[in-house]
């Protein structure tokens, strides 16, 4: 906000000369308030569509490795996970792929679901993607088609993806894990605590996660740059698409 200026002990021709300037001043400072009101704005819409995912519901399981990242446990007795903690772990977890050769991050989903979020994560990001069924000595076979020498490596699920998580453990890769309330994570080198189970959360995560990534590669330079929408990241059911 601009200062008063004062003007009782002006002269009128004084006052005449700063007006112009007062009302350019005012305007200025109404449209930078303007401004500041419509991203505080579309922060809040932001935030509430984030949280209607369902991000932060969990399982009604919980294990002594997400107990850190659990805040209560709701009225269906489904443990609610720390969205501040998930959205600072997606600020780390992004940090740490900024600084990695992004064509040597590999994206693992064996969950259906994770399918789309992944695929258009790596579109975007140009990552590696690796979906179904995990093939043994991927990370470790060097005589295999499809083997790969990722320099991170990252799961929808610690469980549903365990043999990524396995493998990337014996070659020494690190491991960024999406894990829900009852999910073990001794083998996850970076925890992001998360509905994983669920179509709209999973795009929610990845759709953070590469905004994130792109501003840290430099390719975008704020959050309001991201031109690729959560909707897009969610994989689509039979009766959608038909």
């Amino acid at each position: 906000m601009s200062e008063d200026k004062g003007v009782q002990d002006a002269d009128l021709d004084a006052i005449n000369e700063d007006e112009p300037n007062n009302v350019t001043s005012n305007e200025e400072s109404s449209s930078a308030e303007m401004q500041e009101g419509d991203s505080v704005l579309e922060s809040n819409n932001l935030e509430k569509m984030i949280l209607s995912t369902g991000i932060r519901v969990g399982t009604p399981v919980k294990t002594k490795y997400m107990t850190p990242f659990i805040v209560r446990a709701n009225p269906e007795g489904l443990y609610i996970l720390d969205i501040s903690k998930t959205l600072a772990k997606i600020d780390v977890a992004a940090k740490f792929i900024g600084r990695a050769n992004i064509s040597k991050v590999a994206v693992a989903s064996a969950r259906e679901y994770g399918k789309t979020p992944v695929e258009k994560f790596c579109e975007l990001t140009g990552a590696m993607s690796i979906f179904g069924r995990f093939m043994p000595g991927t990370f470790t076979n060097p005589s295999l088609p499809k083997y790969m020498e990722p320099e991170i490596v990252i799961v929808t699920d610690p469980q549903a993806d365990q043999q990524a998580v396995l493998e990337a453990t014996r070659a020494g890769v690190p491991v960024i894990a999406i894990a829900n309330s009852d999910n073990v994570t001794s083998r996850v080198d970076l925890v992001i605590p998360a509905n994983n189970r669920g179509r709209k959360a999973l795009a929610t995560v990845y759709w953070l996660l590469a905004r994130e990534v792109l501003k840290k590669q430099g390719t975008i330079k704020s959050d309001s740059e991201m031109r690729t929408s959560i909707d897009e990241f969610e994989t689509k059911l039979v009766e959608e698409i038909s």
